[in-house]
């Protein structure tokens, strides 16, 4: 077990918003001593560090991440599908864009925008020949505030683990969340 140091003990308060007072409050001991042990003038017991870590830990648990909101099944599209195929998965599923990836890996989209202009004619050619920017890439334990600021620019965020895809969210999943 690795014990934090008082840089990390207050990183990880400052990152959950919470003043010395209130993680004092929340670990049942002093304002001065959280002060005394983030600044590395004092070695807190064991089971200080102990009340301490799991009040953190409690206030975390408030937060929610991508992980929370993410869709584990990823409907997608590989940039050499025929266009036609990215088209009726949308038809579908009643979606208005798809990712696109590539052995796991997000490389690009394709949505209802990008296909405006395409003739029937067309619906043979790969989908790479038609498909945008990928969407966005975050962590699994990316936040809603992170996620959120994404897709006020973006349709969809991707959810990414060593690279690999392991989950997608949108602005219908944070609304569903959020209502």
């Amino acid at each position: 077990m690795e014990l934090p140091t008082p840089a990390d003990l207050r990183e990880r308060r400052n990152e959950l918003g919470l003043t010395q007072s209130e993680l004092a409050e929340r670990a049942d001991v002093s304002q001065p001593l959280i002060a005394r042990i983030e600044g590395g003038d004092v070695d807190p017991r064991l089971s200080t560090l102990r009340r301490i870590v799991n009040a953190l830990e409690a206030a975390e648990g408030g937060i929610v991440r991508a992980e929370d909101l993410m869709h584990e099944t990823v409907i997608h599209v590989a940039p050499d599908d025929e266009l036609r195929k990215a088209v009726g998965k949308m038809e579908d599923e009643a979606y208005s864009q798809l990712p696109v990836i590539q052995e796991g890996i997000p490389v690009g989209s394709i949505s209802q925008s990008d296909l405006v202009h395409v003739d029937e004619d067309a619906r043979g050619e790969p989908v790479r020949e038609f498909m945008s920017e990928s969407f966005p890439t975050v962590s699994k334990n990316a936040t809603l505030d992170e996620i959120s600021s994404l897709l006020d620019h973006y349709k969809a965020v991707m959810v990414t683990e060593d690279g690999e895809t392991v989950g997608i969210v949108t602005e219908a999943d944070l609304a569903a969340r959020l209502s």
